[in-house]
């Protein structure tokens, strides 16, 4: 059955996250539906990662098998018809080898991070960013992400609930800028690795926002990361100011 990438963009929160569920919208679930009027059956697709309710995707990409052989514009057309009116596009696709899979062929996983600071509430950017209403202090910030680079075991910053068989992961990149906006001055979180343990990324922010704020030192985030121990992380953050920003392959599909 010829295989097809797919590079797709979502707004998340309408859903329950990526994952399909059989009582509440997902994002692919609605991509599958899509695809089931394309070629009427049950179709199963993959994604490089599962993302969970709230959070937002820009570069989402998932790979499906379908019968006939499709122009993959063509294909991309059709699916993002049948989409509408949800908030999820697929702004991408190619054809790619049989054994190429979104998930286990991806060598890394890029997410960004929004964070507005102002008092008044956010209109245009409402569920699309994290929004505190006090200032932070970057630099502080940043040196508390520096004792998270690297390999370590991340107990502290996982779920309760993740299924992942280690904690044990390497954080290649975690870049903290001060971005003016129309809305008013953010914060992004620039965040990279080959896999995310579940909540990491939201427990990461969290955590650093404490230390932007003073309520924590820098130091504090080496000392959380030593303990092992969930109980030493810091407030995960709400979901809403996270995206799925880009998957990198050996040989990106859609070049």
């Amino acid at each position: 059955m010829p295989r097809y990438a797919l590079k797709v963009e979502y707004h998340g929160g309408p859903f329950a996250g990526w994952q399909r569920q059989a009582d509440q919208p997902s994002v692919q679930g609605k991509i599958e539906a899509a695809l089931a009027r394309l070629e009427p059956r049950a179709h199963t697709i993959a994604a490089a990662g599962r993302t969970d309710a709230g959070v937002h995707a820009l570069a989402q990409v998932a790979h499906c098998d379908m019968e006939k052989a499709w122009d993959p514009f063509r294909l991309s057309e059709a699916l993002n018809y049948h989409l509408k009116p949800d908030p999820v596009a697929i702004v991408a696709c190619a054809a790619v080898d049989g054994d190429w899979h979104a998930r286990f062929s991806a060598l890394e996983r890029r997410y960004v991070f929004r964070l507005l600071m102002r008092r008044a509430p956010a209109t245009h950017a409402a569920g699309l960013v994290w929004q505190v209403s006090h200032g932070l202090d970057v630099a502080a910030m940043r040196a508390g992400a520096a004792h998270l680079l690297g390999r370590h075991d991340f107990t502290t910053f996982r779920s309760s609930i993740c299924q992942a068989a280690s904690p044990v992961k390497t954080l290649d990149t975690l870049e903290i800028e001060a971005v003016e906006s129309p809305g008013g001055p953010e914060i992004h979180f620039d965040i990279r690795a080959r896999s995310f343990l579940h909540n990491q990324v939201r427990s990461f922010v969290g955590t650093l926002e404490r230390v932007g704020s003073g309520a924590w030192a820098p130091e504090d985030v080496k000392a959380a990361l030593q303990a092992r121990n969930r109980a030493a992380c810091g407030p995960v953050c709400p979901p809403q100011g996270l995206y799925l920003a880009g998957v990198t392959y050996p040989d990106d599909p859609f070049a």
